[in-house]
């Protein structure tokens, strides 16, 4: 194989001459995911980039239904068809530890991770090997989610879930042109940047993607943006899921900020910026008047509604249940700004406990 590097001193993370991909490693993490991952595990079987040269690694996180059994089954059936097929234990049970087991026994010239709950296209791998051969080392592309199963409500979340107002602006939800992103989801890169970047943080539960993607621009590779390559990721199917992800989510956010508080961009913040002005204008209130709370509040509630009009006018799924959306955009809000407050203070009492 033609000697490669991600990095040239005129055009930055390309090559002159871009060396082929040969084995390309997946890693699947799984902790009870058997109503999910039968799909994934058969858009696998579809995938037209060559099966043996194809390496799947799918680590059980301790799973309490079928879903290593359906692991199992797969490699015994398919095995064959593929480069390798290992079925994997991942005793630290979080995503961050499932990872890192598979990068210690991956041996692709490639590896991508791809979440339990996600949907691909036949032509994923394919088209993340095209991208890399351009001359790229980090490659991904638009990951809207679907909703799973698609009902009423169901697909109410997913437009909260996909609005920028509901959850969040990273590049990974909206993007479609050709660009160089900061971090990006479903993304395969060569193994010279995970040799580079190195396992996962396994301190980081929820933020591991935000550390790992920090330090790959850290170590000097551009992540490459590019239509062509798309998955889709299941949105959760009721709004106490939905509110127990975001708690978490927010909770790592502020716990992240004593782990590796760079990898975190401004608007992580936001929801803790927005419980932190309920809060202030409640004191307000007692102190001297209420009719700041509720000019705020009045004020906050028509953008939702305006939101929640204007998606359904977008849509063409839209429903007696999108009446609902502003409920579900202030759920997010709340559970993940309060999770932040929550991750922030038991942060500084771990760091005063630690003096």
């Amino acid at each position: 194989m033609t000697p490669f590097s991600c990095e040239n001193d005129s055009v930055p993370n390309r090559a002159a001459a871009p060396a082929a991909v040969g084995v390309v490693s997946v890693g699947i993490v799984a902790l009870n995911e058997e109503p999910a991952l039968p799909s994934l595990l058969e858009d696998v079987l579809k995938q037209d980039f060559p099966h043996e040269r194809i390496e799947l690694l799918l680590a059980d996180s301790g799973s309490t239904d079928r879903t290593r059994a359906l692991m199992e089954r797969f490699a015994a059936e398919h095995g064959d068809e593929f480069f390798d097929v290992k079925v994997l234990d991942n005793p630290g049970r979080i995503a961050a530890a499932g990872i890192n087991v598979c990068l210690a026994v991956y041996s692709g010239d490639a590896f991508v991770r791809i979440d339990a709950h996600s949907t691909i296209p036949a032509g994923f791998i394919s088209s993340c090997v095209s991208v890399l051969e351009e001359g790229e080392c980090v490659v991904a592309g638009p990951r809207p989610t679907m909703a799973f199963p698609e009902t009423n409500w169901t697909n109410t979340l997913l437009v909260a879930e996909e609005s920028a107002f509901g959850s969040s602006v990273a590049d990974y939800r909206f993007r479609a042109e050709k660009s160089y992103v900061d971090s990006a989801f479903h993304a395969m890169m060569r193994r010279e940047v995970v040799e580079a970047a190195g396992l996962y943080d396994e301190r980081l539960p929820r933020t591991e993607d935000n550390d790992y993607f920090y330090r790959i621009r850290m170590a000097g590779y551009k992540i490459r943006f590019d239509g062509r390559i798309f998955s889709q990721q299941h949105a959760r199917a009721s709004l106490r899921r939905v509110a127990k992800q975001k708690y978490g989510n927010g909770y790592w956010v502020g716990r992240t900020l004593f782990i590796q508080p760079k990898c975190l961009k401004a608007y992580h913040f936001a929801p803790f910026v927005f419980v932190l002005g309920i809060l202030a204008l409640v004191i307000a209130g007692f102190a001297a008047s209420w009719i700041p709370f509720f000019a705020c509040g009045a004020a906050y509630l028509l953008i939702c509604v305006a939101l929640a009009v204007r998606a359904a006018a977008q849509s063409p799924k839209r429903c007696i249940a999108f009446a609902a959306l502003p409920v579900v955009f202030f759920t997010i809000h709340i559970t993940y700004g309060a999770g932040t407050c929550v991750g922030i203070a038991r942060g500084l009492f771990d760091r005063l406990r630690s003096r």
